[in-house]
């Protein structure tokens, strides 16, 4: 358990590493011998094979950042609704960024997080259903801290340490996140759904203005972005009108 948590469930039970090749396959694993409490954290101070959306790979130091997969049994809420738990996680890592960065930090639709237009922390959900509902989340974040150097091409990267000019404790920054996350987690099972979509909304990077994207077949359009669906498609206003566009599908052209 965290020294400094002070939640219900989330963070309570803390599997932590040395090392591990990806903490959301360490998490399907105890998942699968079904020995599981809801809130489990899986942390490792070093993942050497840790991947991002669309099998990405995330670059982070050894003991320099967060790298950890927490593990929630969400089986209220609807497989169709399931873009909801995206917006209270991304709600969640916000909120816990807030704490350090005053200006300029924001969700890039999915569920990036930008400091400006740089890239700060990455997630990656992996679902189960069973029938209509949700069994099982397995929610794996990568979390730039206290890494004030990168070396992969990644074109856009930043951290706490790089943003504030300070080092960073992890552990605070853990327990920060593993409170918001319950805060937001128990508003969606309360059925506030409105509250976490409108607040998505608002901290939704370049909401309501008017940029240049790629579209899949490579290319270049003006959209401006109106609001995202029950299912997580992105809403744009083009020349051609309002479009959804999936994951994917769309290519921000970033300064």
């Amino acid at each position: 358990m965290l020294k400094s948590n002070n939640t219900l469930f989330v963070g309570k039970v803390l599997h932590e590493f040395e090392s591990l090749p990806s903490t959301n396959i360490f998490a399907t694993q105890l998942l699968a011998e079904n020995q599981v409490v809801e809130g489990t954290v899986i942390l490792t101070h070093d993942q050497y094979a840790g991947k991002g959306q669309a099998s990405n790979k995330w670059e982070s130091a050894p003991y320099q950042n967060l790298t950890f997969s927490l593990i929630l049994l969400p089986k209220f809420l609807l497989a169709r609704k399931q873009f909801l738990l995206n917006q209270v996680v991304s709600l969640s890592v916000f909120d816990t960024l807030k704490a350090y960065i005053k200006e300029g930090l924001s969700i890039k639709w999915p569920n990036d997080i930008y400091v400006f237009d740089k890239k700060i922390s990455g997630i990656l959900i992996q679902n189960s259903l069973r029938g209509s509902t949700l069994q099982s989340s397995i929610i794996g974040i990568g979390l730039n801290v206290n890494q004030k150097q990168f070396v992969s091409d990644a074109p856009n990267p930043t951290s706490l340490a790089l943003e504030t000019g300070t080092t960073i404790d992890l552990e605070v920054v853990l327990s920060k996140f593993c409170q918001y996350l319950e805060k937001h987690y128990l508003q969606l099972k309360a059925g506030q759904t409105q509250q976490i979509q409108q607040r998505y909304l608002d901290c939704l990077f370049r909401f309501g203005k008017t940029h240049p994207y790629h579209r899949i077949d490579g290319t270049v359009f003006k959209g401006e972005i109106k609001g995202v669906t029950d299912i997580g498609k992105l809403m744009m206003k083009t020349a051609n009108g309002m479009e959804e566009f999936a994951f994917k599908e769309v290519k921000y052209i970033l300064n």
